[in-house]
């Protein structure tokens, strides 16, 4: 028997023998450490799994339901992530958006160690390095670049429902794939804030259980919905995709993942702040004027760079190590389980 035979048939065995409880509880740790990492750019959904030691159950068990094969561990498993992150994007949405827009050079400076975390984790699954490794990162960074030069360093508040869907399908897409942020490329595309804002919104209307409240739900649902969408269709279908990626062409794959948390990195610079908006300057598609300038909330000011004291510059350091270490040690604890993204 080959060894990529012999380890599948290793964690073929590992699963089957693990209690369905002990299952179900690793399961709602993961799915509640995977709606954090959700919520916070730089830490990697597919990470969180693998802490939790439910990677390899989670990603059995989503191949099996969509391919109609409906066994009981793989409901319970798959079920109880599902809900446990969903639960837990629930109820911190609203504080994470503020610390974002509120306290971003620190926030950043955090997300930066905890993005880095992630490269041991997907070096040691892309190793020994070959050449296709390497264009694979090379490529992926180039892209990375191409798009934050294309963006602002703004939140983009319109309703867009096609972005929307595409920011909910990568988000998803993000769950699967252990060092990629789904947080940070909510970010890329400019739909963090308005994302967590709405799903805040959404709790406080069901929250408020009153007539009253159907406004803000019906425009917090103009968000969750085409995100939802984009969701089911992630987890549904791209996961699935990159599944077959990592298993066929692995090396350029992996290879691609180390250029996604590099290129992420460098848009995560820290020292930038919001600016108010001046008069006559564009912010949402409108003019700012003396009659609406006072409109306009601090998430939709424009970011500005600036040059940090050296406070600000050492508490910085002092953060991103502090992220860095933390994704190691909870990457460590589920080290033995990398192997299901080779197989």
């Amino acid at each position: 028997m080959s060894p990529d035979r012999g380890s599948k048939a290793g964690e073929e065995t590992a699963l089957n023998s693990a209690s369905t409880p002990l299952l179900a509880a690793r399961s709602v740790v993961g799915g509640v450490l995977m709606g954090l990492a959700n919520l916070v750019p730089g830490i990697s959904g597919g990470t969180m799994l693998l802490a939790a030691g439910v990677y390899p159950a989670f990603i059995s068990g989503i191949a099996e339901l969509t391919t109609l094969r409906f066994r009981t561990r793989s409901i319970i498993v798959v079920g109880t992530i599902a809900a446990s992150a969903a639960l837990a994007i629930l109820l911190l949405a609203g504080l994470m958006k503020s610390l974002v827009v509120e306290q971003r050079w620190v926030m950043y400076s955090l997300f930066i160690g905890l993005t880095l975390g992630g490269v041991p984790l997907v070096w040691r699954l892309a190793r020994p390095a070959t050449p296709a490794v390497w264009c694979g990162a090379a490529v992926a960074f180039a892209c990375m670049l191409l798009m934050q030069l294309g963006g602002d360093g703004t939140s983009s508040h319109e309703r867009s429902y096609s972005l929307l869907v595409l920011s909910g399908l990568a988000g998803a897409s993000a769950m699967i794939l252990p060092g990629v942020s789904g947080g940070y490329l909510l970010l890329l595309l400019g739909q963090y804030e308005n994302i967590l804002g709405a799903i805040d919104q959404l709790k406080e209307a069901l929250l408020g259980g009153t007539g009253l409240e159907m406004g803000l739900l019906m425009e917090a649902l103009e968000v969750v919905v085409p995100v939802g969408v984009g969701v089911v269709i992630g987890v549904v279908g791209v996961s699935n995709a990159i599944k077959w990626l990592l298993e066929h062409y692995a090396k350029p794959t992996l290879g691609a993942l180390l250029g996604l948390l590099f290129g992420a990195v460098v848009g995560l610079w820290p020292f930038q702040q919001p600016v108010a908006p001046q008069l006559g300057e564009v912010l949402k598609g409108q003019v700012v004027t003396v009659a609406n300038a006072e409109t306009f909330d601090r998430e939709d000011w424009k970011l500005q760079r600036f040059s940090p004291k050296t406070g600000q510059a050492g508490t910085s350091l002092g953060l991103i190590a502090i992220g860095l270490v933390g994704t190691l040690a909870i990457a460590r604890l589920g080290a033995d389980d990398d192997s299901p993204v080779n197989d």
